[in-house]
């Protein structure tokens, strides 16, 4: 395990459990040089623990390198709570995990992600006040999609010569809160809209609120589009994926897109331009960060046009050097936060 921490540069790694509520947990702090981490909360069912810990050390990295790159004067962390196939409380046992990140005194931040709501932030805020997104603060997934949104139009500029997304066809594979706000977004804008999601009524309702066309779920990574947005869970890119991509560029709000990291040069290979999904999808974070902090809603609006800024600098870069601009988000991330 030590080994897996020296190799992703992680801080800290917590194993938790509380038998009387059934919580069995992990949180991951990679860095806290920018800041306390801030990274959320997850709430699946894995194949087994070690699973569990992976998942946890490979977001809460990411969420370094986001935070870094979004200008946050954050860290990065993320914590899984193990989802058993029943659960007495819920209210208990995210209270549970309430007490425990008490006795971290601030060094980490949660949040809602997969599997977590408003709802159970509130219940974690009952016993400490180092939680974000609660029900007062608003669900950050609409800040996600705008986040997303305002980085494709860049990426639809630097692949495509033209950041108007009237006509384009954007595929997107899952339509979860952020995916489906997406889809509205790029509705609005005039874009044709190809989509999947393992929930057919939130595909059904796509086609009949915004015009969409419904693609298989095992088909849609394959079918003919200008831009690809992965909106699910991680790892949708592979090599054997990427082989059949059919697409200009990947943009999308998923976490983690890329199964490994060479995977990065085989999409550069291809031609096809990608989107450090760190980046692009940093919009959530920033509405956490800064509402955490007090903010308004103005701050978070106009921190949010830094994303598009970022990625255009991103692609500048790996065009100028010839380099995948996943190597050039990750040198520039790793010179914030190592000075490397």
């Amino acid at each position: 395990m030590f080994a897996a921490m020296e190799a992703a540069r992680l801080e800290a790694l917590h194993l938790v459990q509380d038998p009387a509520s059934g919580l069995r947990a992990v949180i991951a702090i990679h860095n806290t040089r920018m800041g306390p981490a801030l990274g959320g909360c997850r709430y699946l069912q894995y194949g087994d623990e070690r699973s569990a810990i992976e998942d946890a050390i490979r977001l809460a990295r990411s969420m370094s390198y986001k935070a870094a790159l979004a200008g946050l004067e954050q860290g990065g962390g993320k914590a899984v709570i193990l989802r058993e196939p029943h659960v007495q409380n819920r209210a208990s046992l995210f209270e549970a995990f309430g007490r425990f990140i008490e006795t971290l005194g601030g060094r980490y931040i949660t949040a809602t992600d997969s599997g977590t709501s408003s709802i159970d932030m509130d219940c974690i805020a009952r016993h400490t006040q180092h939680v974000t997104s609660t029900s007062e603060q608003g669900d950050p997934s609409p800040l996600t999609a705008m986040g997303v949104f305002t980085g494709i139009r860049a990426t639809a500029m630097a692949r495509l010569g033209n950041d108007d997304l009237d006509g384009l066809r954007v595929a997107i594979q899952g339509l979860g809160s952020v995916g489906f706000a997406l889809a509205e977004a790029l509705h609005a804008a005039g874009a044709e809209l190809l989509v999947s999601d393992l929930d057919g009524g939130r595909v059904q309702l796509a086609v009949e609120q915004l015009g969409a066309h419904p693609v298989a779920c095992e088909a849609l990574l394959t079918t003919p589009c200008d831009i690809l947005a992965p909106c699910g869970l991680g790892g949708v890119l592979d090599m054997q994926t990427v082989a059949h991509l059919r697409c200009a560029a990947v943009a999308g709000a998923a976490n983690n897109q890329l199964a490994s990291p060479d995977v990065a040069e085989s999409l550069e290979a291809r031609g096809i331009l990608y989107a450090p999904d760190y980046v692009i999808n940093a919009g959530g974070l920033i509405h956490v960060a800064l509402r955490h902090l007090g903010e308004p809603p103005s701050a978070v609006t106009a921190h949010l046009a830094r994303i598009r800024q970022r990625l255009t600098e991103i692609y500048a870069h790996a065009q100028a050097d010839k380099r995948s601009p996943a190597r050039v988000a990750d040198q520039l991330a790793e010179r914030l936060l190592y000075g490397a």
